[in-house]
């Protein structure tokens, strides 16, 4: 469905609104687990839990640490990972609370609370990895947020690279298993005459860059797609790699081709020290690619202040596990992969972590707008086409009214009910 998401972050400033915002939910915010559980009775069992967490949060926030422990256990006892959905989001911000927790504890005592269980995310590990990528693969299946992005993406890469161009270099930051390429190699290879191409994708796992690159081979074959696949592998090294610009410096250029940059869900692990991400984003706009493509997620979990970065997780994280519970049967196996592992991730990180270890530092569309036009980039609109193969996608695969397709800025917005959850967009 088209339409607004309410107050659109385009409209204004996302950190003026943010330090605002942040005052009147401390305000809000105040009460103690007493008073919340002695709410009146018109208020709903949703509600109360919400702010039984967010009082939690500020708990801890404040160092009253005995009382941020007795809420948590009424956390508990409210939430599972089998529940519906408010059950299973409190579940998994409760697991980032006690982990916050547990940090700051450990700083200043000598015990250690004991900690809720939690599912391994430690992508140093093996096995950790492959359950990533497993959950990852899931994601794509089950919900509309990936395919979503990356086949607008591909419509802008198609729209800006026409007939004219021969020889097409997609260079795919954080390619990961390459499942957005296919259906553009597809498109190519219908064209006459099919042009060259060449997919240069980074990674931090050798083996996964190298089996992406097999797959993508062997259907480009099937096509009878020229195509070459360069494996950029990015060290892994104390988790520094994301923030390094002179990756694009390993990238090689030929003259005769057309550039296209595809950065989905790649530029928020940048965004750690900002002046190396604006030198990433000159070296970009000094390879003078043909088209840039973007996609975020539409939330800010980048504000400094621990207590207005919950919140805003918390309201962004209830509108994703309220469309899964929408959408998916209660029990599905995906869904309890996704969210137990790819989304109880990213919640872990944005709660639980602070400092050079918090990696899921998103903001929202309104500031990377100007961030892209402060290095010189330009906006490119997407096309009505590109609108309507999204609807169409929602339509065929993800028939629920409460999905919203908004356009503004040029760009697209996803979102469940009046909660905007993604944003793709093109530049030059």
């Amino acid at each position: 469905m088209l339409g607004s998401f309410g107050s659109s972050s385009s409209q204004s400033h996302p950190h003026h609104d943010e330090e605002s915002s942040d005052h009147h939910q401390r305000r809000r915010f105040t009460a103690t687990a007493t008073t919340i559980t002695t709410t009146t009775t018109t208020t709903s069992p949703a509600i109360q839990i919400r702010q039984l967490l967010i009082s939690c949060a500020e708990l801890i926030s404040r160092s009253d640490f005995s009382a941020a422990k007795r809420l948590l256990t009424i956390l508990s006892t409210n939430s599972s990972p089998f529940g519906d959905s408010t059950e299973r989001l409190v579940h998994q911000f409760t697991r980032a609370l006690s982990l916050r927790l547990n940090r700051y504890i450990s700083s200043t005592t000598n015990h250690f609370m004991t900690p809720v269980e939690t599912t391994p995310t430690d992508s140093s590990s093996s096995s950790s990895l492959a359950l990533i990528q497993s959950s990852y693969l899931s994601l794509n299946q089950v919900t509309p947020f990936i395919r979503f992005t990356q086949l607008t993406a591909n419509q802008a890469i198609l729209e800006a690279i026409n007939g004219n161009h021969q020889a097409i270099h997609i260079v795919d930051f954080d390619i990961n298993h390459g499942v957005q390429w296919p259906p553009l190699m597809q498109a190519l290879a219908d064209r006459y005459p099919a042009p060259t191409l060449r997919i240069t994708g980074t990674g931090n796992d050798l083996d996964t860059l190298r089996r992406t690159g097999d797959r993508l081979a062997k259907f480009a074959h099937s096509l009878g797609l020229r195509f070459q696949f360069h494996p950029l592998y990015v060290a892994n090294n104390n988790h520094d790699h994301d923030e390094d610009p002179s990756i694009i410096s390993s990238i090689v250029l030929l003259p005769d081709e057309t550039l296209a940059i595809n950065c989905v869900f790649y530029l928020h692990r940048l965004l750690k020290d900002r002046e190396k991400l604006r030198i990433f984003l000159h070296r970009v706009k000094s390879m003078n690619p043909k088209i840039v493509t973007i996609a975020e997620k539409e939330a800010n979990h980048n504000h400094p202040l621990f207590l207005q970065r919950f919140i805003e997780a918390l309201d962004y994280y209830t509108a994703v596990f309220d469309s899964l519970e929408a959408t998916l049967p209660p029990g599905s196996r995906e869904r309890m992969t996704v969210e137990q592992v790819w989304f109880g991730r990213e919640i872990v990180d944005i709660v639980a972590m602070e400092g050079d270890k918090r990696k899921e530092r998103h903001e929202r569309f309104r500031s990377w707008e100007v961030m892209l036009r402060s290095c010189g980039f330009s906006n490119v609109a997407l096309s009505p086409f590109a609108l309507s193969q999204a609807k169409l996608l929602l339509r065929l695969h993800y028939p629920s009214e409460g999905y919203q397709l908004g356009v503004s800025s040029n760009s697209f917005f996803l979102g469940w009910q009046n909660q905007p959850l993604f944003s793709i967009s093109s530049w030059r």
